[in-house]
Formats: C-alpha cells, sequence, structure tokens
C-alpha cells in the first residue's frame, strides 16, 4: 500500500510539474496593453471609442440563443471535422527569385506572396496549437510543409489581427531571430510584438486606410469585420483586411471577416487585383457577423475586383463546427456559379498566379 501511495505520489508531482512547465508562457502568450504614444494612438483612431476598437457595421461574435444548440452539435460529428487521410503536403523547393506574382499556402490563413521581386508572409502560425496553452487548444490537422529556417529571405510579415490562429508568439519570435522583416500590424497589436522581443523599428502600426512601403511593396490597412483579443480584454487592438501593392501587381488579403459593403469599397478605391486570398472557413450560422461562409468569401473575392482567389483559413484547424472538406467543396461550387477564377493549392504549393492550376478536389479522398 505504502509503495502505492508513493507510486501515485511522484505521479501527482510529475504531472504538477509538466503542468507548471507547460503554463510558463501564458502571461507572455496573452501580449501586452498599449502604453505611452501607442496607446495615444489608439484612442486617437476613429475605429476607437469607449475604450474599445469599434466595427463600421456592427458584429455580434456569437448568437446566446444558439449555445444549447452549439453544445450538442460539438459533441456530435467530429470524425467528419477532420482529414479522412493525411492532408497531403507539397515541400516547397528552395532557392529562386520573387518575380512575377507567386502564392504558396502553408495551411490556414499562413501564406507568402512573392510579388515583383519581394516576398510577403502572411498571418505565420507554425505551432502545434493555436493557444496560449500548449496541453490544450486546437491542434494542427496536418505539419508545417516547410521549417522556419528553410523559409526564404522575407521582407515583410503582415498580420491580419492578434487572435492565436493569426498571430503566434513562437513562430514571431523565431522569425526575429532568422529573418530580417518588418512587422505591418493594426493598431495596438505592436504592444504583443514589442512584449516578445520584436525591435521597434521593425514594427510598422497602421490604421485602416492607412499606407506604409516596406522593400518596394505599399501595404494598405484596409477595413474588415471582426474583433480581437488573446485573454479577457477584448478589442483593444484593430482588426483589418490587407492591400499589397507591388509596382504592377495587386493583392488582397481578408483577414478573418464577417461579409459587408466595406468590400466593395475596397474595390473600388484600390482594385483590380490580381489575386485574393479570402477567408473561407470556420463559419457558423451562430457567428455570421464574424466569420464569412464560403458563398461570402467569393461574393468578397467578386466585390474586391480580383482575378485568382485562393481560400484561405481552413483545413489546419479545427475551429467550427462544419466538416473539414466543406470549406473548400462550398467555395468550389460557389466559384463555378460566378464564373470566378480559383485555385485551391495543397498546404505547400506554389501557384503562379498568370498560370493556376486547374482545381482538382485534392481535399475529396
Amino acid at each position: 500500500m505504502a509503495k502505492r501511495t508513493r507510486t501515485r505520489t511522484v505521479m501527482a508531482l510529475a504531472l504538477g510539474a509538466a503542468a507548471v512547465w507547460a503554463a510558463r508562457d501564458i502571461p507572455a502568450q496573452l501580449g501586452a496593453r498599449s502604453r505611452g504614444t501607442r496607446l495615444a494612438r489608439v484612442e486617437a483612431s476613429p475605429q476607437f471609442s469607449g475604450g474599445k476598437f469599434r466595427n463600421t457595421v456592427p458584429a455580434t461574435d456569437l448568437v446566446a440563443a444558439s449555445m444549447p444548440r452549439l453544445a450538442v452539435a460539438a459533441a456530435t460529428g467530429r470524425e467528419a471535422r477532420r482529414p479522412p487521410q493525411p492532408v497531403p503536403l507539397v515541400t516547397p523547393e528552395p532557392g529562386g527569385d520573387a518575380q512575377g506574382l507567386h502564392v504558396t499556402w502553408y495551411g490556414h490563413s499562413s501564406a507568402l506572396i512573392e510579388i515583383e521581386g519581394s516576398r510577403v508572409l502572411l498571418d505565420p502560425v507554425w505551432s502545434d496549437r493555436c493557444s496560449p496553452s500548449r496541453l490544450a487548444g486546437p491542434r494542427r490537422l496536418h505539419e508545417p510543409p516547410i521549417a522556419l529556417r528553410d523559409l526564404p529571405p522575407i521582407d515583410a510579415v503582415v498580420i491580419s489581427h492578434d487572435h492565436y490562429d493569426h498571430l503566434d508568439m513562437a513562430t514571431i519570435q523565431t522569425l526575429v531571430d532568422l529573418q530580417a522583416a518588418r512587422f505591418l500590424v493594426p493598431l495596438g497589436v505592436g504592444a504583443h510584438l514589442e512584449r516578445w522581443g520584436v525591435p521597434a523599428p521593425r514594427i510598422v502600426e497602421l490604421d485602416w486606410n492607412e499606407r506604409a512601403t516596406v522593400a518596394g511593396i505599399e501595404f494598405v490597412a484596409t477595413p474588415a469585420r471582426h474583433f480581437s483579443g488573446r485573454g479577457l480584454g477584448r478589442d483593444e487592438t484593430l482588426w483589418a483586411s490587407w492591400v499589397i501593392n507591388g509596382p504592377t501587381r495587386k493583392v488582397f488579403y481578408s483577414g478573418d471577416t464577417g461579409y459587408f459593403d466595406g468590400f466593395a469599397a475596397i474595390g473600388a478605391e484600390h482594385g483590380p487585383f490580381d489575386a485574393s486570398l479570402v477567408q473561407v472557413g470556420a463559419y457558423g450560422d451562430a457567428w455570421p457577423d464574424i466569420h464569412m461562409t464560403p458563398e461570402d468569401g467569393v461574393a468578397t473575392h467578386v466585390d474586391v475586383r480580383a482575378g485568382v482567389m485562393i481560400p484561405v483559413h481552413w483545413a489546419t484547424f479545427n475551429l467550427a463546427l462544419h466538416d473539414w472538406s466543406e470549406p473548400a467543396d462550398r467555395t468550389w461550387r460557389e466559384a463555378k456559379a460566378r464564373g470566378v477564377t480559383l485555385a485551391v493549392p495543397r498546404p505547400g504549393e506554389r501557384i503562379d498566379i498568370d498560370n493556376p492550376p486547374a482545381v482538382d478536389g485534392w481535399w475529396q479522398g
């Protein structure tokens, strides 16, 4: 009996130590609040009032009446929310130049845009979980198709907002060490980056409709309909879609967003675009204002007047109740109905925007 008690004590201590080890990064993961001149910029923003950033069209992040139904749905159909077989990965070939216009999708919303000699990395998330905890939270459904150390030289890293599936502390810290890129972020997000060791001169914070030029590429932070927060506080940092302008080529990235008429305004002012990367996954009837359905995503692509559409924000993390393959299926169907040129790359696959491959339904195996 005494031996069994000792064994249980040792196991409990080991588990406790493991939990302490896993939790040690959580305070840093939460990021930091804006202070000083950064806070002054935040408070001066037309999007900021009453201590929070606001959407131009009000958005509800979750319909309370749907909670009981969601609880039941979350407990069923789990297998359909995962890929039925390993996700096919493409290992990007090293080297090569960044001329022309190419897009490499790494999974979820992480992508590399090579535009007229410059390289732009979108919302890089390489960690195993999109969560402040190493032990809990949504876990990757496939490995990153390339290691961070094997990325080519990056000129700019663009962040759409501060949620864990778009802003990953470990990835940012690794990129700071490996790359000389500058970080373009919405207002307030720079406080998180500075806490994580990003030098202030490498951080460019923009409000909606502000511009900055890095490595010959113009970046414009444009409106989106979403929310922000990494802890209990909400909407203390801004969220954005992004216009990426090369000397002659243009790309639009939606970030996370609900559908709204702001996209038509973006298309009128900044379009047409050669390509769009548009959120099509993690939608639900209970949160229609903050994540688009695939049909909304195709409508956004049309609104901004883009050429080739690449759907993102699907396949990598299980963040909603729809089937794993449903975002791609519905996007493909709607794109065909509306005459939209669609490219659905495998994670790691490099797409030449001037010669996109035909959609082959690789996710339907």
